[in-house]
């Protein structure tokens, strides 16, 4: 699973290299090979026969981080779903963006986001899912950016980043807590101590924090605000990120911390609560949106509540409906955003007031939309999937068990209406997408290009996604016992049956509620101008996105005030706050966790040759301070380096002697060169309150370097491990002198790469050098 994980991440390595041919091949077709490898890979993991399987990886042992990964079959759900969209998204894109885009870039911020979902949905150890958790928003924030010369582009970007970020910090402390209390970092651990979690003083915390990270990253109310300015992205990325993959990344956070939140009544409380909000909020408002890819991000806004609430009803029948709609919901709103992209791509635009009838000028695409759309609305046909899952969740809604919190009973009761409420809108905004674009009047001279249709390669990937909605349509139980099953029963945490699932359950209350959906929604789709005012009342000129953009736009007014109090350009002000930060913090941290140790350990008797170096040192450190004249500054100073150097010389270390001695003879030597740019040393001007200031500081420094040098050397937590080094420095490294053997062998990898950040910064001296030259030159 390590090279699964890592695949496309280690393909991205070559994305430069086979960019330079994408005039020639198109860089999406190697781009191809990653995702498709992956699923090819994990796809003979279906079967009824499946059992976890897990595989670990040290990597920080000391802090019991290790790259363990856990295929069970919620993971392989997801793995799936994100490699096998990914390379239907992936062929996509390779007609949609045109060679004279910035390829490289595109598919390297692609590959890293799927090797950042990878890890999030493989990943048993907490912190290792929160790195690549942070990583798909790093990367996924890159990916809506694209088009950064687009101020909608910058900001959709940085909106979801700062929102997903907050979450995913709170997500981390959480984390924190559950490992402190299990003393374990494995989520399958942790587990099987869900007692032990659910009787913690800490519970209420943990669920608070884990559910922040959920919520903001699945787009939940009212963190939702960020998914319809992320659309600002290129269609593949939305098509990818918003429909299948990071949006369900909450999703998938919540089904595999159900067995241990599940024993709460307050997780349904506040997983059902906030999911079914999402779903009614989400439908409303999807209705008022006027661009496409807007229409589809409310509605995966709403469908993500609908998924969300059915994982906090906790039943196995809620939980089997999820799990199916997870599927489902993949298969046609992926279709949709393609064919969203498609209508842009071939008419110019994705106003949905200046489309229409393009149903005789794109009819595969119409078509296209057609299934999705009716699939996404649930409308009770026996060929569409969104139906089934529809229908289950109807279903369980109807079955919720009876808490001893008096408000889940009441949401308890209220969830029912709110279900065909929220589905209501749904259907509504289903059919104002379809009809509104393809039925109805054309408006050709209101397009910017003559509409046509797509080219056969753009349509391969949502008519095989459109085959997938007509197969699970027909054929539900396909992949029943050897796939949704296993998926159920690790998010339910027990054995489960596979549900029987068909089209007709007779004449019962779920299939009512379908019916109202229907009928309601279809009077209020086709009469929706003479009721669409209701948006002026509700929400009218509130939002969100006001308040989210009021606290940015006060953060940065704060920031810019506190920043012009110390961004002064005095160099005093900057070294004197760094020095207290520094006093602040360590003499904190010692005082609070009682750091300071006194022993008056058996040292070797100082000679009078130690204490006149010494003193030599001190003198001429002190002296540095009081010149006037440039030249006997820096020697002064040198002073004090070649005292140190004697020092290593009488204690018996010829390699840090000869070290420092090349060092200061470096320094001195650079600062002789750069004499003529030194300032002047004036006599200072400063108050005397400012020299008192200085004197404060530095004595409070010294004394805590000499603090934290006698509690460092009194204090003895661990074996020595110059033990370690004396004893094995000759046997592993086939050296006698043990610091070469530790900086050579033993810590190779280290000074290997202290090496090339010299490197580094030297090509980035030689640039800046070059640049400057450059511009002297013209």
């Amino acid at each position: 699973m390590l090279f699964a994980v890592f695949l496309p991440v280690l393909l991205a390595i070559f994305i430069p290299f086979f960019s330079k041919w994408k005039e020639k091949i198109h860089t999406g077709y190697f781009v191809l090979l990653a995702p498709l490898a992956v699923f090819i890979y994990f796809i003979p993991h279906v079967g009824n026969d499946f059992s976890p399987v897990s595989q670990s990886y040290d990597w920080i042992p000391s802090l019991n981080i290790g790259l363990d990964f856990y295929l069970d079959g919620l993971s392989l759900l997801f793995v799936l779903l994100i490699s096998g969209i990914g390379t239907l998204v992936t062929f996509y894109s390779i007609f949609y963006l045109h060679t004279s885009e910035r390829l490289d870039q595109f598919y390297v911020y692609l590959l890293l986001f799927m090797t950042a979902m990878f890890g999030v949905v493989l990943s048993d150890n907490v912190f290792v899912l929160y790195s690549f958790w942070e990583l798909t928003s790093i990367s996924s924030f890159l990916l809506i950016g694209y088009w950064n010369y687009k101020e909608g582009s910058r900001y959709g970007a940085l909106k979801s980043m700062l929102i997903t970020v907050f979450g995913g910090l709170s997500m981390l402390g959480g984390f924190i807590l559950l490992s402190i209390i299990t003393e374990t970092t494995s989520i399958q651990a942790m587990i099987s101590q869900a007692d032990v979690i659910l009787s913690s003083e800490y519970f209420g915390l943990i669920l608070t924090l884990v559910l922040l990270g959920a919520f903001t990253k699945s787009a939940q109310f009212p963190f939702h605000i960020w998914l319809p300015d992320a659309m600002e992205a290129p269609t593949p990325v939305s098509a990818y990120l918003h429909s299948a993959t990071m949006v369900k990344a909450g999703i998938f956070l919540v089904a595999r911390f159900t067995p241990i939140f599940s024993g709460s009544d307050w997780f349904f409380v506040f997983v059902s609560g906030i999911g079914i909000l999402t779903l009614v909020w989400g439908s409303y408002m999807a209705v008022r949106q006027t661009d496409l890819k807007g229409i589809l991000a409310f509605s995966t806004i709403s469908q993500l509540g609908m998924i969300m609430s059915m994982l906090g009803f906790g039943t196995s029948a809620a939980i089997y409906a999820a799990v199916f709609h997870i599927l489902n919901h993949a298969t046609f709103k992926g279709s949709l955003f393609m064919i969203a992209g498609i209508v842009d791509h071939e008419t110019g635009t994705r106003d949905i007031r200046r489309l229409g009838g393009l149903v005789t000028l794109m009819p595969i695409s119409a078509t296209l939309a057609f299934f999705g759309t009716f699939s996404m609305a649930g409308l009770p046909l026996p060929f569409l999937n969104g139906f089934y899952s529809k229908e289950m969740f109807f279903d369980a809604t109807l079955e919720l068990n009876e808490s001893s919190i008096a408000f889940a009973n009441v949401l308890a009761q209220a969830i029912p209406y709110l279900a065909v409420f929220g589905s209501i809108f749904t259907f509504v905004y289903s059919m104002y997408l379809v009809f509104g674009t393809f039925m109805g009047k054309q408006k050709l001279d209101q397009l910017k290009i003559k509409p046509h249709e797509a080219p056969i390669g753009m349509l391969i990937s949502p008519i095989i996604l459109v085959l997938g909605v007509v197969l699970i349509g027909l054929f539900p139980n396909l992949v029943n016992s050897s796939f949704l099953a296993h998926t159920a029963e690790a998010i339910y945490g027990q054995s489960m049956e596979a549900k029987h699932v068909q089209f007709w359950h007779g004449w019962e209350l779920p299939l009512y509620m379908s019916l109202i959906v229907v009928s309601v929604g279809a009077i209020l789709a086709f009469t929706r101008k003479y009721w669409n005012g209701i948006y002026s009342f509700i929400p009218g000129k509130l939002s969100f996105n006001k308040v989210y953009d009021f606290l940015v736009d006060q953060s940065e007014k704060a920031s810019a005030k506190i920043t012009n109090v110390y961004m002064t350009g005095s160099l005093r002000l900057y070294m004197a706050l760094i020095l207290v930060a520094i006093l602040v913090c360590s003499f904190g941290v010692l005082w609070i966790t009682d750091g300071f140790a006194f022993e008056n350990p058996k040292v070797d008797e100082i000679t009078i040759q130690e204490v006149l170096i010494a003193l030599t040192m001190a003198a001429a450190a002190i002296c540095t301070v009081f010149t006037r004249n440039k030249i006997a500054a820096i020697l002064i100073l040198g002073v004090v380096g070649y005292g140190l150097a004697l020092l290593f010389v009488v204690y018996r270390a010829p390699d840090l002697a000869l070290t420092q001695l090349v060092v200061e003879t470096i320094t001195v030597a650079l600062f002789l060169l750069c004499f003529y740019h030194l300032p002047n040393l004036r006599e200072r001007t400063e108050k005397a309150s400012q020299k008192l200031v200085n004197i404060i500081i530095s004595v409070a420094f010294g004394t805590l370097m000499t603090v934290v040098a006698i509690s460092a050397h009194s204090t003895k937590l661990f074996a020595k491990i110059s033990d370690y080094f004396v004893e094995t420095s000759y046997k592993l490294g086939g050296g006698h002198n043990i610091v070469n053997v530790i900086l050579v062998d033993m810590r190779g990898i280290d000074t290997l790469f202290e090496i090339v950040v010299l490197a580094i910064a030297a090509l980035a001296i030689y640039g800046l050098i070059k640049l400057r030259n450059k511009k002297e030159a013209e």
